[in-house]
């Protein structure tokens, strides 16, 4: 059994988490298999509206159907989203994908329960 990701990041590459979810370039999806080892990764281009596209971006990721959302931050909507949708909204403790991928592993992630009003970051 396999355990879905997701984590919006500003490359290509998927190597360093984004500031804000909706304003993030892109999302990485990760596969981790029973040991949190990697599978597979894929990076996707963010398709909403903040990056020139349509609909939220926490609305047109749900087609990937993660477990969890690991961000820097996050406005409210998105997190209501994303909990509407048993998908857990959890904050990284880090600004890489592969220490935020073992933090997950080992459970160290906090869920993120409030959201910036403003929906900026810095």
């Amino acid at each position: 059994m396999t355990s879905r990701i997701l984590i919006p990041t500003h490359d290509m590459e998927g190597t360093e988490v984004a500031d804000h979810f909706g304003r993030a370039p892109y999302f990485s999806v990760i596969d981790l298999d029973d040991n949190g080892t990697i599978i597979e990764m894929k990076v996707h281009p963010n398709a909403g509206e903040h990056s020139g596209g349509r609909g939220h971006a926490h609305n047109n990721v749900l087609k990937y159907q993660p477990r969890a959302v690991i961000v820097q931050g996050m406005g409210p909507r998105g997190i209501m989203s994303f909990q509407s949708q048993n998908v857990a909204v959890l904050r990284a403790n880090s600004r890489s994908i592969q220490e935020i991928v073992q933090a997950y592993r080992r459970n160290e992630l906090e869920e993120l329960t409030e959201g910036c009003a403003d929906a900026h970051h810095k």
